[in-house]
C-alpha cells in the first residue's frame, strides 16, 4: 500500500478532476504489476496495473488507494476488470465518496467472491487524495493560502516592495506547490501591484494550473501578463459590457458571481471553483483578500515561507483581519510541518483535525 500511495504522486498534476489513484498487484509476496491514473479519460490505475501483471493477476492481491469504480464513465468499471483478471483479494485504503461509487465497488467485488479489506494506511491515502475528497464531500476544493513573510509577519513594505523577501530556494518550492494545483487564485489588487504571471516555471510541470482572478469591477489592464498564454478566468460582480467585451477579446473567460454589497461573495467563489472541478487551489494574493478568505471560512491550509528579516509595523500585514476582543475568538490552526527551505522556514498549518 505504501508503494501504491507513492505512485499517486505520478498522476497528481494530470489526473484532475479524477483522483490520482495508485495500484499495486502482489502475488506470493512479489509485486507483479503496478499503475497509476494519469489522465481523465485514460486507463485507471487498476487497469494499468493488471495489464502489467498479465496472467499473474489470477489469485493475486490488488492494493489500491481508493475504492475501485463500479460505473461506466469515460472508461469502463474497474471492478469488472478486477473480477475478470481473477484477483482473490482487494485491499483499499479508502472508500470513494463519489456518489456513483460510494461502496458499490466493494459490493460488486464481494458479490464476485473477492475478499475486500478497507482502511490500510487510510490517513496517508487521505493526504494523497485530499483535493478530490474535499471537492466531492464539501463541494469546494482544498484551498491553500501561500505567503512569503518576514519574521514579524509582513509581506511587503508600505510602498508595496516585496521582491524578494524569501530566497530563490523558497521560490522554487512555491512553483512545486503551483504545479500540484488545479488552479491559482489571486485578486485584482495583486495584478495591479505586481503584474504576476502565476505560472509554473522553476520546476517541471506536465500542465499549467488554470489562473483565476477575482476582479469585482473588471479593472484588469489589457496589458496584464496574466492575460498572456492560456486565458484566465475572471470572476466579477460587474455588468460593464465594454470592459467584459474587451477582456473577452483577449481570450479571458468572464464569470459573473454573486456579490455581498460591492464585494464578491467568497463562499460562492469557493463553490464555483468546485463546480469547475478544481481539486486543489493555491491562493497567492495580498493581505486584504487573504484575510477575507479566512473570514469566509473557505481556507483549509496555510503555507507560509518565513525569511530571516524584520520589516516593521508600517509594512503590509500578511492577513488583514479584525481585532479580536478575546483570545478565544482568534482563529486557531494546527501546525503540521515546519521545514527549512534554503535559508527560509516553510510552515504548513491547517484548520480542523
Amino acid at each position: 500500500m505504501a508503494r501504491a500511495i507513492e505512485l499517486t504522486a505520478r498522476g497528481r498534476e494530470t489526473a484532475t478532476p479524477n483522483p490520482n489513484v495508485g495500484c499495486v498487484i502482489v502475488k506470493d509476496g512479489i509485486i507483479v504489476g503496478e499503475g497509476w491514473h494519469e489522465r481523465a479519460g485514460e486507463a485507471h490505475a487498476e487497469v494499468k496495473a493488471l495489464a502489467k501483471a498479465g496472467t499473474s493477476a489470477k489469485g493475486a492481491t490488488a492494493y489500491v488507494t481508493l475504492e475501485p469504480c463500479a460505473h461506466q464513465g469515460r472508461t469502463g468499471p474497474c471492478t469488472e476488470v478486477l473480477v475478470k483478471a481473477g484477483v482473490s483479494r482487494v485491499v483499499a485504503a479508502l472508500e470513494d465518496p463519489f456518489l456513483q461509487v460510494n461502496g458499490r465497488g466493494f459490493e460488486r467485488l464481494r458479490d464476485a467472491g473477492i475478499k475486500v479489506e478497507v482502511g490500510l494506511m487510510a490517513d496517508e491515502a487521505r493526504e494523497a487524495h485530499r483535493g478530490f475528497l474535499a471537492r466531492i464531500t464539501r463541494g469546494r476544493p482544498w484551498m491553500r493560502l501561500k505567503a512569503a513573510s518576514s519574521l514579524d509577519g509582513r509581506i511587503a513594505l508600505a510602498n508595496g516592495e516585496s521582491r524578494w523577501i524569501t530566497s530563490e530556494a523558497a521560490r522554487r518550492d512555491v512553483h512545486a506547490l503551483r504545479a500540484r494545483s488545479s488552479a491559482m487564485l489571486t485578486g485584482i489588487g495583486t495584478v495591479l501591484a505586481d503584474d504576476p504571471e502565476l505560472t509554473v516555471r522553476h520546476v517541471e510541470c506536465q500542465r499549467q494550473p488554470k489562473r483565476v482572478v477575482i476582479d469585482s469591477r473588471l479593472d484588469m489592464p489589457l496589458t496584464a501578463k496574466i492575460l498572456q498564454g492560456e486565458p484566465p478566468i475572471i470572476l466579477t460582480v460587474s455588468d460593464d459590457k465594454a470592459k467584459r467585451d474587451a477582456l473577452a477579446a483577449k481570450g479571458a473567460q468572464i464569470v459573473r458571481v454573486p456579490n455581498e454589497g460591492e464585494k464578491t461573495d467568497l463562499v460562492a467563489v469557493a463553490k464555483l471553483l468546485g463546480e469547475l472541478e478544481f481539486n486543489e487551489v493555491t491562493v497567492e494574493t495580498g493581505g486584504k483578500l487573504m484575510g477575507s478568505l479566512l473570514r469566509a471560512r473557505v481556507v483549509d491550509e496555510l503555507v507560509i515561507y518565513y525569511a530571516g528579516l524584520l520589516l516593521g509595523d508600517k509594512s503590509q500585514a500578511m492577513f488583514v483581519l479584525p481585532e479580536w476582543a478575546r483570545l478565544d475568538e482568534a482563529m486557531r490552526l494546527r501546525i503540521v510541518e515546519a521545514k527549512m527551505v534554503g535559508p527560509d522556514v516553510r510552515v504548513t498549518a491547517r484548520f480542523g483535525d
